[in-house]
C-alpha cells in the first residue's frame, strides 16, 4: 500500500487512515479495477451513510471526480476513499469486503459501530 502522507490533498479535505475504514485486499482490487473502468483514475471512491433501509440507516458508495471541503481522504489498498464527515462517525473502523460469489457476493461492510443489520448487509441501525 502506498503511504497516505503521499496523497496530494484538496483544499480543505483532512487526511484520515485505515482506522476509519479499510479495504481488504479482494475489496481493493475490484474498486480498483471498477475505478480504471470509470475511465478516469482522478475518480474517488465515496462511501457514505443516508438515511433509508430497513434498518434506518443504509451504506451508499460511487465513484466522485473530487472530494468536497470537509471530507476525509483515505488511502486504502491504494485506492483513494472520501468520507464526509457526519458520515465518519457512522463508519469509524469499518471494513470493506468484496467476494465475487454468484450468492450472497458483492461489497460487504463489516462496521463495528452497527448494533443491528438486515440480511441484505446494506442497512444498520446505531
Amino acid at each position: 500500500m502506498a503511504e497516505s502522507s503521499a496523497l496530494q490533498l484538496p483544499e480543505g479535505v483532512r487526511q484520515g487512515d485505515e482506522r476509519l475504514v479499510s479495504l481488504t485486499p479482494a475489496a481493493g482490487q475490484k474498486a480498483a479495477a471498477l475505478r480504471a473502468r470509470e475511465g478516469n483514475g482522478d475518480t474517488y471512491l465515496r462511501i457514505k451513510i443516508t438515511g433509508g433501509g430497513c434498518n434506518g440507516l443504509s451504506y451508499k458508495m460511487k465513484f466522485v471526480a473530487a472530494p468536497k471541503r470537509g471530507d476525509i481522504l483515505v488511502l486504502s489498498q491504494e485506492v483513494p476513499v472520501i468520507i464526509d464527515s457526519k458520515s465518519a462517525l457512522y463508519l469509524r473502523g469499518m471494513q470493506l469486503d468484496y467476494s465475487d460469489r454468484l450468492v450472497a457476493g458483492g461489497f460487504k461492510f463489516s462496521n463495528p459501530n452497527a448494533k443491528a443489520s438486515c440480511s441484505c448487509g446494506e442497512s444498520f441501525s446505531v
